[in-house]
């Protein structure tokens, strides 16, 4: 019963809780969360739509995720400072989602890794997701940045492929067949774009750079179409009927309503036909989602704790991220996670309180129903441009680099085998398979720590005249599964033709029952030839774990001793003896 309640425990809204516990919340402190609130959700409003088009849905429904999962998640999760909506990483696993089951399975998916991050939160799984090594982390993120600038030179070029191939390989080779018939006019917008992007930073303003480059790149396109140029905006490659049949085209200026998740569709697509095949494939796609947003969303926390000195509970935002993708779904906004760009302005801007984030969801919703007409005129070559942007910083090349030139030869193994799998296949793949790699390497590292060196003859710790037939031996380092086997069967070699062998324990922190297994054999081994087994100075893991195991020595052929001195001192006791 008591492990019941510990599981149920969490708190909801940690986060809010923890910071308006800190200090009373004032007039100055709303200000400050107002302010950072408009700063951030300016940002927002034009990445939630070139995230959501790179998804491969309509813009409004990257809005509708950073206005609810922004307004549920920091007001249900664990960190103080983290701005949660659509993110990059996430393109890579629900773009092929949507060309697949369409919006209605990508909502699906949504809903099921909620309920997946709900109960990793319930099992307190929060810690162990930091556990994951940076060869991995790095791996799979280089490798979504690549996918994602590829499929944003579609746009970026004004290509038209119609649709892009599901397989990396292929979707190189359609772009490369697709090039000579790109827009000039669309490259130039683009390219606009990405200079501006590329030089705002130097003028060192307060305004991010994305927004005079959307700007500007807007009123290019606006008068370059004026002049009979053809550069596709959102207004015109994106449709929407109203709930009385008015069509329109851009975004619709209305709330977000409710919805069943699976009956959700867009133009051109029918509802989604739930069976066995399809539910395994979501739940795949799922699980991708809830790693990935879980991994996301706790290493935001860790950034956003190293830079404020505060302390997230990884458990309470697991939890409030899994609650923020069960709902938005119904209301028709896909996959949301913390963004650590948008977090770390929000706390650059001044944020005191989780409120700061959900004040940033107000400004989105602003935006969506009083400015949807001027967002229609922004041209998707701009989307593109700002995408590239976003996955080159996500790709943290220099921290790419710095691992290739410092890492051990293991950990670019497995930064390349994941590199090349997100690419080449998918995340799922990638993470698990490197996962796995880092385990195993780590693994072998650990057990080739594991030594035994012969200290007969060493007389600063051997102190008595041990007989010739006698060795004294130190084992230093884990004794698991992986180190025991081999270094229990080089020391049966040794012990061959002994009397009797003291094994000196103290440098052996910890014993598993592989562990255990191979000191029964290497005990029986030495019976067998006769060979006396003397254990000393068990540390108190290992001496639980034979207790446990139900170790018994038998007092003649096998003893253990609480200390060397007193093993060696039955060593010379029983010498004595056997001269007598």
């Amino acid at each position: 019963m008591a492990h019941r309640a510990h599981l149920f425990s969490l708190k909801v809204g940690h986060g809010i809780r923890s910071a308006l516990a800190a200090a009373p919340y004032g007039k100055r402190h709303f200000l400050s969360d107002a302010l950072a609130g408009v700063t951030v959700g300016i940002i927002a409003i034009p990445l939630a739509m070139a995230l959501a088009i790179a998804s491969g849905v309509a813009p409004q429904y990257g809005l509708y995720t950073a206005i609810v999962a922004g307004l549920l998640i920091p007001l249900a999760g664990g960190s103080r400072f983290s701005v949660s909506g659509p993110t990059a990483a996430f393109v890579v696993i629900l773009y092929p989602v949507v060309q697949q089951y369409g919006l209605g399975g990508l909502l699906v998916a949504t809903v099921l890794a909620g309920f997946m991050m709900v109960i990793m939160a319930l099992l307190r799984l929060g810690r162990y997701i930091e556990y994951i090594p940076e060869s991995v982390t790095l791996g799979f993120t280089g490798g979504i940045a690549v996918v994602i600038a590829t499929l944003q030179l579609k746009d970026l070029l004004g290509l038209q492929i119609t649709p892009m191939p599901a397989h990396y390989t292929d979707k190189v080779l359609a772009l490369f067949k697709a090039m000579p018939a790109l827009s000039p006019w669309t490259l130039l917008v683009g390219a606009m774009t990405l200079l501006v992007m590329l030089l705002w930073p130097r003028l060192k303003t307060p305004i991010p750079p994305h927004l005079p480059a959307v700007v500007i790149g807007g009123l290019a396109a606006f008068l370059l179409n004026r002049q009979g140029a053809d550069i596709a905006t959102i207004g015109s490659t994106f449709s929407f009927v109203l709930p009385d049949g008015q069509l329109g085209q851009g975004i619709p200026p209305v709330l977000p309503d409710f919805q069943w998740p699976w009956l959700r569709v867009q133009p051109g697509e029918s509802v989604l036909q739930l069976n066995w095949a399809v539910a395994q494939d979501l739940l795949t796609a799922a699980f991708a989602i809830a790693m990935l947003g879980a991994i996301e969303s706790l290493l935001c926390a860790v950034v956003l704790d190293r830079a404020t000195g505060t302390k997230h509970s990884a458990n309470s935002e697991l939890l409030g991220q899994g609650i923020g993708n069960i709902i938005t779904p119904f209301l028709g906004g896909i996959t949301a996670t913390a963004a650590i760009a948008r977090s770390a302005a929000n706390l650059r801007a001044g944020a005191k309180t989780p409120i700061a984030a959900m004040i940033h969801a107000i400004v989105v919703l602003s935006a969506l129903l009083f400015m949807a007409p001027l967002l229609a005129y922004l041209p998707m070559t701009s989307m593109a441009a700002l995408l590239i942007v976003v996955a080159w910083k996500m790709s943290e090349a220099t921290r790419i680099l710095q691992l290739l030139k410092t890492a051990p030869r293991s950990d670019i193994f497995v930064f390349l085998v994941c590199f090349s799998l997100t690419v080449l296949f998918d995340m799922v793949i990638a993470i698990s398979t490197g996962i796995v790699l880092a385990s195993l390497l780590f693994m072998k590292e650990i057990a080739e720590m594991t030594r035994v060196s012969d200290i007969t003859r060493n007389k600063k710790m051997v102190d008595v005249a041990i007989p010739e037939q006698w060795a004294v031996l130190k084992i230093n380092g884990p004794l698991f599964f992986a180190a025991a086997d081999r270094l229990f069967g080089e020391l049966a070699q040794q012990c061959a033709d002994r009397d009797g062998v003291v094994l000196y324990l103290d440098g052996v922190s910890i014993l598993d029952s592989g562990g255990v297994s191979e000191l029964y054999k290497f005990i029986d081994t030495c019976n067998r030839a006769g060979t006396i087994v003397y254990l000393a100075d068990l540390q108190f893991q290992p001496l639980k774990t034979l207790t446990k195991a139900g170790f018994s020595p038998d007092g003649t052929s096998c003893r253990v001793f609480p200390t060397l001195a007193e093993a060696l001192t039955r060593v010379e006791e029983e010498t004595v003896a056997n001269l007598q």
